[in-house]
């Protein structure tokens, strides 16, 4: 009977243990997996990991989703720059937030698209959703040549100062060279050899005289 209650008490402690680990990893999964969809970055690369391991339609929604998370990436950087520099600004900033906007909606519909357990009705959704993602990625390439010709215009402006100010310093610069050169022609003493040379001269010069 004691053997029995030992054997129930071990089985109900290994039990315990096994609950209590997959308590455990089950937490930290949870966890791992709210700090990727936390992380963009993270969110995009395991994106792009099911992307490419995944075919079918399940597949081109997967790519789908790739491609305008690339697209919105992109925008947004441009904007990030354009605020910490002197481009341009006004409304692009409020246009990327509307296009940020819908590109969270259209992302909303493609993640419903994937529990979609009939192909043939994926198929069928796939065009009209492809569309409204190239008309996203084509509003966030037009938003970035807007910040792009801003960002040209000022380099350009900048440069063109900065050649100028160059050009007068290496000119002043040339010009002091010179004149040092000059000043250091005229307060050299003079070599022994040129003072041999001068007296070389003198004699001959008597000596023809005479």
């Amino acid at each position: 009977m004691v053997v029995v209650d030992v054997l129930i008490w071990v089985l109900v402690s290994l039990l315990a243990l096994v609950a209590t680990s997959i308590t455990v990893v089950v937490l930290i999964v949870r966890a791992l997996v709210k700090r990727v969809r936390r992380n963009r970055a993270l969110a995009s690369a395991a994106l792009r990991t099911r992307a490419q391991f995944s075919s079918g339609p399940n597949g081109k929604v997967l790519k789908l989703r790739v491609r305008l998370d690339e697209s919105l990436a992109s925008g947004r950087a441009a904007i990030d720059l354009a605020a910490r520099g002197d481009g341009p600004r006004g409304e692009l900033t409020e246009l990327f937030r509307r296009i940020e906007h819908e590109g969270a909606a259209l992302d909303l519909q493609l993640r419903l698209m994937q529990s979609e357990i009939d192909s043939g009705v994926l198929s069928a959704e796939l065009p009209a959703v492809a569309d409204r993602v190239e008309q996203v990625a084509a509003l966030v390439r037009r938003l970035r040549s807007a910040v792009a010709s801003g960002l040209a215009g000022v380099t350009d402006d900048t440069l063109t100062a900065l050649h100028s100010d160059v050009d007068r310093e290496v000119a002043a610069l040339r010009a002091g060279v010179d004149q040092l050169r000059t000043l250091n022609r005229f307060d050299r003493p003079a070599r022994p050899s040129d003072l041999t040379q001068t007296t070389t001269s003198t004699v001959r010069d008597k000596g023809t005289r005479s």
